[in-house]
């Protein structure tokens, strides 16, 4: 599952990220409301983790333009604030779920399987295509319970491309998923690990075909 994690206290946002990354979710971290505004209306998320007190533009802004482009993903309110105003104006606004700091993250994730269930979307463990298994938890792909020594930035590839698996992913979304937001690193970074990547999944018959100026999409041949 990809969660969008948008938290200007860069400690708290690494902290919830290591817990989710560590159950085996795609986070995103986000630390300013206007790049996470820019990010969720161009790439999206299943689940989004927000905090109200942003700079550049509050949580409360975020989330009624992530709703007035009639975006449904489940999003769980941040915030030191305990008056009662503050987390109406959230439910008001959209949110479906909020957490007041400090917290702890046992509870967050509970939260946030909550949301999951609620929205009908699973926290899956697995993920079987074709001949070969992806264990999210441990980021393994094996095939007859047998894990393939993959590198991790092959393995950071691949789960983004299972994500949005038979959809075209841009460079910009790998470059993203597999060196962090706010990368400085090019699109041309990502060609070698998606060409070593696509000849260990050959054999398989899993393709990764190339959509030129586009990006890539990950592909099951019919048995």
């Amino acid at each position: 599952m990809r969660i969008a994690v948008i938290e200007d206290n860069e400690a708290l946002s690494r902290a919830i990220a290591f817990r989710l990354r560590d159950r085996g979710h795609a986070v995103d971290l986000l630390h300013d409301g206007l790049e996470a505004d820019r990010f969720l209306a161009q790439e999206g998320a299943d689940l989004i983790v927000l905090d109200l007190n942003l700079p550049g533009m509050d949580g409360i802004e975020v989330l009624r333009a992530l709703r007035r482009r009639g975006d449904g993903a489940p999003v769980i309110l941040l915030t030191a604030r305990s008056e009662t105003a503050e987390r109406v104006a959230g439910l008001d606004a959209g949110a479906d779920d909020y957490l007041t700091k400090p917290f702890e993250m046992d509870e967050l994730e509970a939260r946030l399987r909550a949301m999951a269930r609620r929205k009908n979307l699973e926290f899956m463990e697995r993920d079987t295509f074709g001949p070969l298994v992806f264990d999210r938890t441990s980021r393994q792909l094996m095939h007859d319970e047998t894990p393939l020594e993959i590198p991790r930035k092959e393995i950071a590839t691949l789960e983004c491309l299972l994500e949005r698996r038979g959809r075209i992913v841009s460079k910009s979304a790998l470059i993203t998923h597999v060196y962090g937001t706010g990368s400085d690193a090019e699109d041309s970074a990502i060609e070698p690990h998606v060409s070593r990547l696509r000849k260990r999944l050959e054999p398989y018959g899993i393709k990764i075909k190339t959509a030129r100026g586009l990006g890539y999409m990950l592909e099951v041949e019919a048995s």
